[in-house]
């Protein structure tokens, strides 16, 4: 058994904020001790919970002056995790800050924080469930507008109250079925009371699949939108990236096959997350290096939301393969080097969405950044309800609706196997937000959080 699940008594302290020197850095203390170690470090009257003072921190051997702080008192269960939990605000000097957490260290019943034991310690005493959780996972993470909302509207339980409405709606449904089952010959429990049931589970069912079918909006949102450049060498990716990335990402050079390996850039279009990524251009007479270049791009590819298929307005094209027609990702033609061509022929995209681009007269740059936000925000642009953000998740309702179907395509059944589909369709809710049966899950959710969180 590790600490994280038997020193759940320990009090346990780490720095909770960024990385030093700063202007302040937060200490923040969470367990049972975490009033008695804060009257070591401070003299006076003790703090009233939940308002800030302003007081010296003490050494508790020696009384010499560690920091001058700001120190807030939270008594449990009204903190983050639910415990009694003390936060010093020092100023963000390594020194400072290095004396403060030697003096806890070697207090007794005190010890440091492991990875994400404070979030997980609000789990264990009931202040989130592991929506929540990994919502905050995600708000800590998010690198655009769109990604913090969805992340906040998460943390704030939306998602989670979701299915635990879904969860109770199943357990009141085998409520009145076990009803039907154990009291039958009373007079206040009417006959086939359970037949009332199927058709609210017919439509839980309806709503569930609904909710899956959202066209994965939720995990685009969280991981961003793949865009992936393809092209044949020197048709203008590497110069495309860098304009699209403002900063010089790829290098460009006129030697065609200049990029052999996969590039990842992360992009903000109008709030919205987008992963571009250039690869190496596709020919045929390659020498080894560069096959496995192209090999990778075609990989990339395949796990594309979007194509980008350069053709270069300087002679340099090649018709799009088609196998990529006829792949899931959406294929755009750009036409590049729009400035070297004489007079440019508004000629058609071979039949898909196109447009024209100069990367060193800007033509068309501004009318491909709009189409690409467009396309953002088309695919992943949704916040009126919650979305699925997780594939365990998606598998878990899932192995619910399955259930669902079972029990409802079960009329020749006795009761008592139509209302055990129900439990295990309700079970499958549960693991969601974490109150059936998750402890192998939470060494692997806890694991990416930072110390201190």
């Amino acid at each position: 058994m590790n600490n994280l699940s038997a020193g759940r008594r320990d009090t346990i302290f780490a720095l909770s904020s960024g990385a030093l020197p700063s202007g302040v850095a937060v200490i923040r203390l969470s367990g049972p001790q975490s009033r008695d170690a804060l009257r070591l470090l401070i003299k006076g009257k003790f703090p009233v919970s939940r308002e800030s003072s302003l007081r010296k921190l003490y050494h508790p051997v020696d009384g010499s002056v560690l920091d001058e702080a700001l120190v807030l008192w939270f008594e449990g269960p009204n903190s983050f995790t639910g415990e009694d939990t003390v936060e010093l605000h020092c100023h963000g000097g390594r020194a400072v800050v290095s004396a403060v957490l030697r003096v806890l260290s070697r207090m007794e019943g005190l010890r440091p924080a492991e990875q994400g034991e404070y979030t997980r310690r609000a789990f264990h005493n009931n202040k989130l469930d592991l929506t929540e959780v990994e919502g905050l996972a995600d708000l800590i993470d998010a690198e655009t507008e769109a990604q913090r909302r969805q992340a906040q509207r998460q943390m704030s339980g939306a998602l989670g109250e979701l299915y635990n409405g879904w969860r109770e709606s199943l357990i009141r449904s085998r409520a009145f079925i076990e009803a039907e089952l154990d009291f039958a010959d009373e007079e206040d429990v009417p006959d086939s009371v359970s037949d009332e049931v199927w058709s609210k589970i017919s439509t839980l069912k309806a709503d569930i699949q609904a909710h899956l079918s959202d066209a994965r909006r939720g995990e685009r949102l969280r991981s961003g939108l793949v865009v992936v450049l393809l092209g044949p060498p020197n048709a203008g990716k590497s110069s495309l990236m860098n304009k699209l990335a403002r900063r010089d990402v790829a290098i460009v050079t006129p030697e065609a096959g200049t990029t052999r390996d996969v590039l990842e850039v992360h992009l903000d279009l109008s709030g919205y997350p987008v992963t571009l990524i250039d690869t190496a251009g596709l020919r045929e007479n390659a020498g080894l290096v560069e096959r496995e270049g192209i090999k990778r791009a075609l990989a990339s590819a395949e796990n594309a939301d979007l194509i980008l298929w350069t053709q270069g307005l300087d002679g340099i094209s090649e018709p799009l393969p088609e196998h990529l027609r006829d792949g899931s990702a959406e294929v755009w033609i750009v036409k590049t080097k729009a400035d070297l061509a004489a007079e440019v022929a508004r000629v058609e995209g071979e039949g898909l969405p196109f447009v024209y681009s100069s990367t060193h007269s800007d033509d068309g740059m501004d009318a491909l950044i709009e189409k690409l936000a467009a396309f953002a925000e088309e695919n992943i642009g949704n916040f009126e309800n919650p979305l699925i953000t997780r594939e365990r998740y998606r598998s878990h309702l899932s192995s619910c609706v399955e259930a669902l179907d079972r029990a409802i395509a079960g009329a020749h059944l006795p009761l008592e196997l139509r209302s055990e589909e129900l439990r295990i369709a309700a079970e499958q809710l549960g693991r969601i937000t974490g109150r059936i049966d998750v402890e192998d899950l939470l060494d692997v959710i806890f694991r990416d959080f930072c110390i201190g969180k």
